[in-house]
């Protein structure tokens, strides 16, 4: 894994279905190393922090593997690293194959993965165009949320290097389909219970799921 493209998001406003809306979702490249926060990264614009930004959703990371396949989905839109959001667009990076609670040191911080990305409308207000949730919920790869230990700088060509890997084994890729109602496998759910990295509401929910 490593990082190919550093990305901030300015403050933008738009007007969506009539109504005046503000977004970071427009993020861009930058040819500069970005300091990654404990809630946040730094110079970014996060405007909704109920449901972005935090310990948990610190900085966003989405794999550069799955751009070719959305460029061909929406040929004439603008494209560049940062539009699905993500802080750092990442090569070499498999949902199926990246826990949960694994934790890396990448430049001169230490973060562990988190949860995965859900989307909300302001994807669509990126992609122009509504129909994209619904297309990203239905394709696996979702990209995932760091939680930041130690703060610290990372730049293009910095690597995750692999400090301990958590032995629950609960692939990103799991926890999505399992956010996202797409399965109730109890083998599944048993893993996001045993998983300390999980948010504890959330493994309230899913253990209900076992009853």
């Amino acid at each position: 894994m490593k990082i190919v493209s550093t990305n901030i998001g300015e403050r933008t406003t738009v007007i969506w279905r009539k109504k005046e809306v503000q977004t970071g979702i427009f993020k861009k490249p930058i040819n500069q190393p970005i300091f990654l926060g404990k809630t946040d990264v730094k110079s970014d614009n996060v405007i909704d922090r109920k449901h972005h930004g935090g310990v948990y959703k610190a900085c966003y990371l989405f794999s550069a593997h799955h751009y070719p396949y959305w460029k061909e989905k929406y040929p004439n839109l603008d494209w560049d690293y940062g539009m699905f959001g993500e802080n750092l667009t990442v090569a070499s990076f498999d949902e199926t194959q990246l826990y949960i609670g694994n934790i890396y040191k990448v430049g001169s911080a230490l973060v562990q993965i988190s949860e995965p990305r859900q989307p909300c409308f302001k994807l669509g207000i990126r992609f122009n165009n509504a129909a994209v949730i619904k297309e990203f919920l239905e394709y696996p790869s979702p990209g995932t949320y760091i939680k930041v230990l130690q703060e610290g700088t990372v730049k293009v060509g910095d690597e995750f290097v692999l400090q301990q890997e958590h032995p629950a084994k609960f692939t990103v890729q799991e926890y999505y389909e399992l956010a996202t109602n797409q399965t109730t496998e109890p083998s599944v759910i048993k893993k996001a219970l045993v998983c300390d990295a999980v948010k504890p509401e959330k493994q309230e929910k899913y253990s209900q799921l076992l009853n």
